[in-house]
């Protein structure tokens, strides 16, 4: 591989980094935010309430691009959904490749979608109900200082900048570049699509938050727990894993395997769908839509591929990672392999 294509990789591997990781940051910042201000009951109703988890896990994932499995790993990270849930959010997801889709074989989305958001809310179930899996390690926590947090007061604000700490400058700063580098555009973000413009809005509440609120849940929340604690290993690991992803993406040729026969490209297809990746998912998609391979395959593929999805996880933990991709190929296999059976029945 010469220079120019490293170049390009590396290019394109900071444009997804700085996207994921901002994006994670700034849902993180907005649910806690939230949950100070209804003084928990955002996170009260949804840790009491497995269903809500399961149907707002299936409907995050099921929304095309990654923002809604962000999300999910966000409320997860915090314990306030259940891994089963987590693992429903993963296989309903088909990431950015849900775009291409839907403009390339749209009366297959019609099947394809319903069918997934099945699938993984009784996984999600299964998993929650007959194995005993651990939540996030952290917890939202409500300190006595928010217990009636004023966190939109003008004299408040006026404070904030006359009295300005460094931490807030920085975050200040790291929201507003984030801000520019929207506006200006990116590889993900070139056209002013909708992605585009609620990755903006977030941002701008972000920065709404970090300007508004008090020293205390700045410092304790936004910097101690998400600057100083998490950010950094996001970064480092989204980094990490889409920059080899593509190093191996680029030298893999799987187009031959294809023709071979239909059991081994289901096995290709899931394989392929544990690599941490928007892209490899594309391959078996325009193979169905030129008719190569059939549902099966696709289905399968969909199940265990999830995009950037699961990436912000893998900084958390690479054991909870490692257990969800295994999860998400046993189930594709499997269901795959009955689908890919049915088919032949037919």
């Amino acid at each position: 591989m010469d220079k120019s294509a490293i170049m390009h990789i590396l290019g394109h591997t900071i444009d997804h980094t700085v996207m994921i990781s901002s994006f994670v940051f700034v849902m993180m910042l907005i649910i806690e935010y939230i949950n100070i201000q209804t003084k928990g009951l955002f996170t009260q109703n949804l840790r009491n309430h497995p269903w809500r988890q399961y149907l707002l896990a299936g409907l995050l994932g099921i929304l095309p691009g990654c923002l809604g499995s962000f999300s999910v790993v966000a409320l997860y990270s915090h314990g306030v959904m259940s891994f089963g849930a987590l693992v429903t959010t993963m296989i309903a997801t088909a990431g950015d490749e849900a775009f291409v889709m839907i403009g390339l074989v749209p009366e297959t989305v019609m099947v394809l979608f319903p069918l997934l958001f099945v699938i993984a809310i009784v996984t999600g179930w299964v998993l929650d109900r007959f194995f005993q899996f651990s939540t996030g390690d952290r917890k939202f926590e409500i300190h006595q200082e928010e217990a009636q947090c004023g966190c939109f007061n003008p004299l408040t604000i006026r404070g904030n900048f006359k009295n300005l700490t460094l931490q807030r400058g920085v975050l200040i700063l790291l929201v507003s570049m984030v801000m520019v580098v929207i506006f200006i555009g990116t590889h993900d973000l070139q056209n002013w699509d909708w992605k585009r413009i609620t990755f903006l809005i977030l941002n701008f509440v972000s920065l709404f938050i970090v300007v508004t609120v008090p020293e205390h849940f700045l410092e304790k929340h936004l910097w101690e727990h998400n600057v100083k604690r998490h950010l950094p290993q996001i970064i480092g690991w989204t980094f990490m894993a889409i920059f080899f992803a593509h190093l191996l993406i680029d030298h893999l040729n799987v187009a031959p395997w294809m023709e071979a026969n239909l059991w081994l490209v289901l096995l290709i297809a899931c394989l392929v769908g544990l690599i941490p990746e928007s892209g490899p998912h594309l391959v078996f998609l325009s193979f169905y839509a030129q008719g190569v391979v059939p549902f099966s395959v696709l289905l399968a593929s969909s199940i265990v591929q999830d995009g950037h999805g699961m990436l912000p996880l893998l900084a958390e933990s690479r054991k909870k990672f490692m257990i969800v991709k295994l999860i998400n190929f046993a189930v594709g296999l499997f269901v795959g392999a009955v689908a890919l059976i049915i088919e032949k029945w037919i």
